[in-house]
């Protein structure tokens, strides 16, 4: 079973959550903000967060970027009412694995949440296999059909990171903020670029196809 960490100062929205996470069959932990959250990482083995950000003694954005500084992998989902895209922009960059703002749909919720949970195995495992295509993330390589193809770091993190949610739509902002340094000169452009490479690289892969959602961006589906 796996058990997640909520990090939330309103009393109602703890016990909602709760309740939802169990219904679900995870186990729930609570903490009321930051500071409560940290002692009870020392205590025990979580496998997710759910987090807040506007929460007193030490804020959602702090705790994540303590626990980033740290070298923590615990993935992280955003859940706060703070909707501006800067926002949404400092938490993925401060190392928010998602975001999403209050009120959630409670189906997506869990949907995120468990699509988050098979990405930190995968990434632990350092492999991701889809059909008969495995990415070996220590090697930057693809293995499909007897072949193996090493990519470059950006291409493997591109792909790696479209295969490891299958179906779900990222904009070109989404892919440049998690992928690229936020210092970068690089545009939307460079995902472009990067995206018709990997088509390239990886032409008559039977397993899996990166399609363009026009006016959006990519998603990888399984074919």
């Amino acid at each position: 079973m796996f058990r997640i960490l909520v990090v939330e100062d309103d009393k109602g929205t703890r016990r909602l959550m709760q309740d939802t996470l169990a219904d679900a069959g995870y186990e729930p932990m609570l903490a009321a903000d930051g500071q409560e959250a940290l002692a009870l990482l020392t205590q025990k083995h979580v496998d997710l967060m759910v987090l807040d950000v506007m929460m007193p003694r030490l804020d959602g954005f702090a705790l994540l970027s303590g626990l980033r500084r740290s070298g923590s992998q615990l993935p992280v989902l955003v859940l706060t009412a703070k909707e501006a895209m800067a926002d949404k922009k400092q938490g993925l960059r401060l190392g928010a694995d998602d975001y999403m703002t209050k009120p959630a749909d409670e189906e997506e919720l869990l949907l995120r949440i468990g699509a988050l949970l098979r990405r930190a195995q995968a990434i632990s495992a350092r492999r991701l296999t889809v059909g008969g295509t495995t990415l070996v993330y220590d090697d930057l390589s693809v293995e499909w059909d007897g072949n193996v193809t090493e990519l470059p770091r950006k291409e493997f993190q591109l792909l790696y990171k479209l295969l490891s949610c299958p179906d779900k739509t990222f904009t070109r902002r989404q892919l440049m903020d998690e992928i690229w340094d936020p210092a970068t000169d690089s545009d939307e452009h460079t995902v472009n670029v990067h995206i018709n490479r990997l088509r390239d690289r990886l032409r008559g892969n039977r397993d899996f196809a990166i399609v363009t959602v026009r006016g959006l961006g990519y998603k990888a589906v399984r074919l």
